[in-house]
């Protein structure tokens, strides 16, 4: 696995940070959802591509047509991106739709419930008569 510079690291972190202030401020496209975030953005070395991992709280519809509406708006989003960010070339974005916040929220909710039930029938167990 290649290891990463810190050059990349910071222009990811930075990439990460407008883009998310882009799309909270300055789209206004009905379909992108008001509960959007960026999760992280992997921008390849040679400064030419990116892929921006989005969240988007809501239903599998209102996350289809998140990212619907921010592929339309690229261009716009890539402007932005160029204008407060002083870099040679402003990578072109592709947009993935991230899931692992969902995904942890509905391990969670199986957890407690796996504790709740083991915890019922300690109390159960504990008012048997031996």
């Amino acid at each position: 696995m290649k290891k990463r510079s810190i050059k990349n690291t910071r222009i990811n972190t930075e990439v990460q940070r407008e883009l998310s202030n882009i799309i909270r401020s300055g789209i206004k496209d009905p379909r992108v959802a008001p509960w959007t975030s960026v999760v992280a953005v992997e921008v390849a070395p040679d400064l030419k591509t990116s892929k921006a991992y989005i969240s988007v709280l809501g239903d599998e519809k209102a996350q289809a047509d998140t990212i619907q509406g921010l592929q339309s708006a690229e261009g716009y989003i890539r402007r932005e991106l160029a204008r407060t960010l002083n870099m040679r070339n402003t990578p072109e974005i592709r947009f993935v739709l991230d899931q692992s916040i969902e995904y942890g929220v509905q391990m969670s909710k199986k957890i407690d419930e796996v504790t709740k039930n083991l915890k019922k029938e300690d109390e159960e167990d504990a008012e048997r008569p031996t």
